[in-house]
């Protein structure tokens, strides 16, 4: 009797180790659950949002990344806009990157939301930054509410090595889960 028990106990052991390992490593390697906090992302992205960022994505252009912050003890979520070696440019609310313009799609809704005003402000890298490109090992990143963003406008590039992952998925509120624009 006290044999099976101590089987049956250590059967249950083993069973929670591995469940607890496997947590871990998916959590540590994979993907990672994380909570949008602030406007800067609004429209896409709401203050509250619980999102899964993958470690193991690429990162490419128009991506929303998390990273940790440059100027705070907290972790932003933001757009990647310029990759390594692009110039960037904002001119009457058109964005340049390498002097070709970018439909911002995923502004659009909000833009015309604050119609009248300037969405964003015109700028040039070289103004920001004393940078012409993006330096090797850097992003450029811009929150999509660009009016009340703090983003690379504010702090500069951000380092490749402090990038947490891809946003892939949005799992709460319930009527928004889904992949982000």
């Amino acid at each position: 009797m006290f044999k099976g028990f101590m089987r049956e106990l250590f059967s249950w052991l083993k069973a929670i180790v591995i469940a607890l390992v496997i947590v871990f490593v998916v959590r540590e390697f994979l993907v990672t659950p994380s909570i949008v906090k602030g406007e800067s992302m609004l429209p896409t992205l709401q203050d509250g949002d619980r999102i899964m960022i993958s470690k193991v994505t690429p990162i490419d252009r128009f991506d929303e990344i998390a990273f940790q912050a440059p100027d705070a003890e907290e972790n932003y979520v933001k757009r990647v806009i310029g990759l390594p070696g692009d110039s960037i440019e904002m001119k009457d609310d058109t964005l340049y990157i390498n002097g070709t313009a970018y439909q911002e799609e995923y502004l659009s809704d909000h833009k015309e939301a604050v119609f009248g005003n300037s969405f964003t402000e015109n700028f040039t890298l070289k103004q920001i930054t004393g940078e012409m490109t993006v330096p090797d090992g850097y992003l450029f990143v811009l929150g999509d509410n660009r009016p009340v963003s703090r983003d690379s406008r504010r702090f500069g590039f951000i380092d490749e090595d402090s990038v947490i992952g891809d946003v892939v998925f949005r799992i709460w509120p319930i009527n928004a889960i889904g992949i982000p624009e």
